[in-house]
């Protein structure tokens, strides 16, 4: 039996673990990436482990998200960020050169090798046929140092792709109908891994979006093979050494298949407030829009802003509009520059923002109040825009810039003629904006908002803890840690960002928190789901809150609540799950022979006799990470 891509660069980089079961594995990662929002902690992690220098292939800092300087917070944490790449041996991607995920597809991303990023997007660069994945900043700083990165031994799912996309359908609709089929629970566990006669047809862009993506869907990572596409897209780039032709074999066997014809797709959008919330434009094709926004790591290539430069080139935004378009990175921003696109989008009434993540995590821009944002991003959570009550719809380049022109969703396919683009024979290559790394002797600078990262203390055997909250299903990072221009500032600050956990669900929760001294959250399936900001479990561990009763987990949430010393459980019997409520104590006893057990076990609710059980699927590993109260701890006292 041959194997399948996934299997074939998981083999090669195994370092324990088994594929042929359902056990944990370990991966050596080849590169790693952090961004500015999640790098402060992750390099302040990978100083606490005493290491000189990292140890990967490749190893970037970038500087993306916290871009917006309203204080002194973000350009001191930018500050730091470039001392330690340079100490420690990393790239270091300057503010203004791009969005992490497009600069690295650009620049660094490796056909068969792995990539560790602390950001939930990272499966981007899965569309240049790398492993790439999404995990909290405290294991991507393990990774810096030389060590695996431990995951559930994924399942894959095979997309097989047939057909070709009609005129005025892209790549966006393609994810978005996986979206709607698998929704934002169906990848959880998995691979997916894109294969089929349609999958020749796709740019390395294309592919990127879907991959980037995948995210939503709760998946480990996306990947798409090398091939002549991934050659066109490295020679482009320079980097034609790079190519390494990948492909699953003939034989290869999944655990899963669905199938696609990309030529039956249409336009889609996905609305309010969940990116699987999908159906054709033309059903909401009478609702006003307020706002178009277009960029973001999902949708902001060159190919893309030359597909809205041809839409919009001669026309003009209509009035009851605002367009604000943020290029991915620099090489493409230099590019629209150079060849007259970028006066054509500002002729339009386009607002040209800096290439950075900006709108897409409620770093400016926010909408008009109830207004309707049409976004080519790839999140759509309630809040996440900056404005509570705010609709936005996920949608295309297509489809946004023909929103932009109408003043409604609008169908593109009624704009005529499709807009062609040549793919470039050469991308414009200027890495100045990258440093390389630095002296190892270089002196870490440290602003007064950089804080000491905060240990959970060791588990108890005994607890007795308050419900703290109760909540409900596919509860977002979003939700527990939110992010946008007065928040994000504080991530170097765990005591100060504390204060804004739950802040959309009860702002006082904090204060209610400390007063507890220890408690236990509960809620329903999905928990966690949504970015890889360990800022969710780092701001609970800080509250006080020591153990976590859901129905289910998003996979990297889970991942740092482990990491941060935060018992993940789940119910045996789900309707469980109706008889707690908050204000009631569960009462966890004997749990260092519970934590060492796979057995499910029983703790009491009030003074209850019937029990709840529960259980927490933790490997042996996990357990004395748990019991050591986190990650960290447990490497200290090792060594």
């Amino acid at each position: 039996m041959g194997k399948n891509l996934t299997q074939k660069i998981l083999t090669s980089h195994l370092v324990s673990g088994d594929l042929d079961k359902g056990n944990e594995i370990a991966l050596r990662i080849d590169q790693t990436l952090t961004q500015d929002a999640t790098g402060t902690m992750a390099y302040l992690q990978f100083e606490a482990m005493n290491l000189s220098r990292v140890r990967t292939e490749c190893s970037v800092s970038y500087i993306d998200h916290n871009t917006l300087q309203t204080g002194f917070e973000n350009a001191d944490d930018h500050a730091f960020l470039q001392s330690a790449a340079a100490r420690f041996g990393a790239y270091f991607s300057r503010p203004g050169n791009g969005i992490c995920h497009q600069v690295h597809l650009e620049r660094f991303a490796k056909p068969g090798k792995t990539l560790l990023g602390s950001d939930s997007h990272t499966p981007t660069a899965g569309g240049m046929g790398m492993l790439s994945m999404g995990a909290g900043g405290l294991d991507v700083a393990v990774a810096m140092g030389g060590g695996a990165f431990y995951l559930p031994n994924p399942k894959v799912l095979r997309i097989w792709l047939t057909g070709q996309l009609s005129d005025w359908v892209s790549a966006k609709d393609i994810i978005l109908e996986i979206l709607r089929v698998l929704s934002v629970k169906g990848g959880v566990g998995k691979i997916l891994e894109y294969a089929g006669p349609g999958v020749k047809t796709l740019t390395v862009p294309q592919r990127a979006t879907i991959t980037n993506m995948g995210a939503e869907l709760g998946a480990t990572s996306s990947i798409f093979p090398s091939d002549e596409q991934t050659l066109l897209f490295l020679k482009a780039q320079g980097r034609a050494e790079d190519f390494v032709p990948l492909a699953a074999d003939e034989d290869a066997s999944y655990d899963q298949e669905i199938k696609l014809d990309l030529s039956l797709l249409v336009p889609l959008v996905a609305q309010p407030h969940s990116p699987d919330n999908v159906l054709p434009v033309t059903e909401r094709s009478t609702l006003p829009v307020h706002q178009v926004a277009i960029g973001s790591c999902t949708n902001s290539s060159y190919q893309d802003l030359m597909i809205v430069r041809q839409i919009l080139k001669g026309k003009h935004v209509h009035p009851d509009v605002s367009l604000v378009i943020s290029p991915g990175s620099r090489q493409v921003l230099s590019m629209l520059s150079s060849n007259g696109a970028l006066t054509d989008l500002l002729d339009s009434g386009a607002r040209l923002l800096e290439s950075s993540c900006g709108p897409c995590i409620g770093m400016g821009q926010s909408p008009v109040s109830k207004g309707v944002s049409v976004r080519t991003f790839n999140r759509n959570f309630e809040g996440r825009s900056g404005t509570q009550d705010a609709s936005i719809y996920l949608a295309s380049p297509e489809v946004a810039a023909a929103s932009a022109l109408t003043g409604y969703l609008t169908d593109p396919r009624t704009l005529g003629l499709p807009p062609v683009v040549d793919f470039p024979a050469l991308f414009r290559i200027d890495d100045s904006m990258i440093l390389p790394p630095g002296d190892p002797n270089t002196l870490i600078r440290r602003g007064p908002n950089i804080q000491p990262l905060p240990l959970a203390p060791a588990l108890d055997n005994s607890l007795s803890l308050p419900i703290l909250l109760k909540l409900g299903d596919n509860v977002t990072t979003d939700d527990i840690m939110p992010a946008g221009s007065k928040i994000l500032p504080l991530r170097s600050n765990i005591p100060a960002i504390s204060e804004y956990a739950f802040h959309k669900v009860d702002a006082q929760l904090a204060s209610k928190a400390k007063a507890l001294k220890q408690s236990i959250l509960v809620a329903g399936h999905n928990y966690g789901q949504g970015s890889s900001r360990e800022h969710a479990a780092l701001a609970p561990m800080y509250l006080g809150i020591r153990a976590v009763l859901v129905q289910s987990f998003a996979r990297i949430h889970r991942a740092n609540l482990i990491n941060f010393g935060i018992l993940p459980l789940t119910f045996v019997n789900e309707e469980d799950l109706n008889r707690i409520q908050p204000g009631d104590t569960l009462h966890l006893l004997d749990l260092q022979q519970a934590i060492h057990s796979p057995a499910p076990f029983a703790i009491t609710l009030n003074n209850d006799s019937n029990p709840v059980w529960v259980k927490h699927d933790l490997t042996e590993r996990q357990a004395k990470i748990l019991l050591a109260g986190g990650l960290l701890n447990a490497t200290k006292a090792e060594v």
